[in-house]
């Protein structure tokens, strides 16, 4: 009796889930088609290209749309498209590969394989792993570097000013998800190899897979005939502005693939390392990137807990089965979601080429509680498009409205008052320069100039394309006693209070 009880604690009592039937994926398959051509009359998405495995097999892979507003070109299941963060689990897949290998393990520390990386902190420069990056448990702050990258700094000088950054956290104690983190990571387990990461990638996992249109280097997906080129919202329609290039960040963010080719990746994770009866990553170290490392928060609808592993959400649903997930997003345009139950071997992924709105997300969980329960559990459409809209809130929160000019501007200062270089640790020097009368800022290495149009006083304000800000921004001058401007701050790159640039001295 006493075993029996300690049993039931021990035991957690969840209910018993039926085994997923081929016809509880072949009504649900029926379901998702209609669902993303109904998704795509509502929200005017250009392109949805969508694929299921189960059991071993590609069970549904098709494209719905066009490759680009006004052109005739349909998405097929071999279009290629940017897949964005669904790179982080492809990239572990990677990282996984080489420690099947020997050559490294999760747990190398960052600074054997690459010792000139530095953090904030000395002691968490001699102690971080590859573990910590892949797991977003560095204390770096969430997306550190992505603006740096914005205003054309190069992966090696981003990875350099990391350094500068300020934490968010104590090592190990937070997740905060980091770009460029990973990105650290992953290059130094590649130059452990004597190969670059676009090379050990290409010679793991996509030629042993026959990912013959899967590449990280962004000139690959250029050259390809069969792509889709990226949308985002401008003035409520779908337009295409300028095509994200991601190759600072390609280890998280720049794989370029079909679905096609990633239900082969798919099948793989599915069967534990193993694709076409042939071992392509070795078991153990690929299912230890499907282990919880972090806590990320609880799901709003039954309260449990939510996971990262190593390049994965992780995640548990009320039957107790392992639920792997990644979204991919641009908001130049691009939106993906792949979702795994490795019990029921069932995978599904959707990929678009239009900026995130949750329709990706909306519709792999909508089909898995099809395929899982014989019906939707939520409204999963509303929820996500909901919890889209307000992480898009948040993320321009600091921006101000600028689409009702002030009624009575106040006259700016001469244009002399502003020009000269400002500086800042984290972003380098800011330049503002007058050409024919007009002021432009120059921002980045490369010096990119945007002009400046007078909003009000000492605010201008200039327009950008740039993945973390498309739109207006402004840039506010704080003036000295002697009519000169002493600072400016450059608003889209002030999200956590460090656009301040003060005037260099000369």
């Amino acid at each position: 009796m006493r075993i029996f009880l300690i049993l039931l604690v021990l035991v957690p009592l969840v209910a018993v889930a039926e085994p997923v039937t081929s016809a509880d994926v072949k009504a649900a398959v029926a379901k998702l088609e209609k669902m993303t051509e109904a998704e795509m009359k509502a929200t005017g998405i250009p392109g949805i290209a969508v694929a299921v495995v189960y059991k071993d097999e590609v069970v549904f892979a098709k494209g719905f749309g066009v490759r680009e507003l006004g052109k005739p070109a349909a998405v097929d299941a071999d279009t290629v498209f940017p897949v964005a963060s669904i790179s982080k689990p492809i990239g572990s897949s990677v990282i996984a590969a080489v420690v099947g290998e020997g050559k490294v393990s999760w747990d190398s520390k960052i600074n054997d394989l690459d010792p000139e990386f530095a953090m904030p902190e000395p002691w968490v420069t001699s102690q971080i792993t590859v573990r910590d990056f892949y797991a977003h448990r560095s204390g770096l702050p969430a997306h550190s570097g992505d603006r740096l990258e914005d205003i054309g700094f190069s992966r090696d000088e981003v990875l350099h000013r990391l350094r500068y950054e300020t934490p968010s956290s104590s090592f190990r104690s937070a997740y905060a998800y980091t770009n460029f983190g990973m990105t650290e990571a992953a290059v130094a387990v590649a130059r452990s190899t004597g190969k670059t990461w676009e090379e050990l990638s290409d010679e793991v996992l996509y030629r042993p897979l026959g990912m013959t249109s899967t590449s990280s280097r962004h000139s690959d997906f250029l050259a390809r005939e069969n792509r889709v080129v990226g949308h985002s919202l401008v003035d409520g329609k779908w337009a295409h502005r300028v095509q994200r290039e991601p190759d600072a960040q390609t280890p998280a963010a720049g794989v370029t693939s079909s679905v096609k080719d990633l239900t082969k990746w798919m099948r793989m994770q599915l069967k534990g390392g193993v694709f076409d009866g042939k071992p392509v990553v070795a078991e153990a170290p690929l299912a230890e990137t499907h282990h919880p490392e972090i806590l990320t928060g609880f799901r709003r609808d039954n309260g449990l807990p939510l996971f990262y592993g190593l390049g994965w959400n992780v995640a548990y649903d009320t039957e107790g089965r392992l639920r792997l997930s990644h979204s991919g997003a641009f908001e130049l345009g691009a939106a993906a979601a792949v979702y795994l139950v490795p019990a029921e071997e069932l995978g599904v992924v959707v990929v678009t080429n239009a900026s995130p709105i949750g329709i990706p997300e909306a519709l792999c969980v909508s089909f898995l509680d099809e395929a899982l329960y014989g019906k939707l559990t939520n409204d999963w459409l509303g929820i996500f498009k909901g919890a889209f809209a307000a992480i898009s809130a948040a993320d321009t929160a600091h921006i101000a409205d600028y689409t009702q000019p002030p009624e009575s501007p106040v006259a700016a200062a001469p244009n002399s008052a502003y020009t000269g270089t400002y500086t800042n640790t984290f972003f380098g020097d800011a330049v503002v320069s007058e050409a024919d009368g007009k002021l432009f800022l120059g921002l980045g290495p490369q010096g990119r100039k945007y002009p400046l149009k007078h909003w009000n006083r000492d605010v201008f304000t200039y327009e950008t394309a740039q993945e973390m800000f498309a739109g207006t921004s402004g840039i506010f001058f704080t003036m000295g006693p002697d009519g000169r401007a002493v600072s400016a701050l450059v608003e889209n790159l002030n999200f956590r209070g460090a656009g301040t640039f003060p005037r260099k001295a000369e």
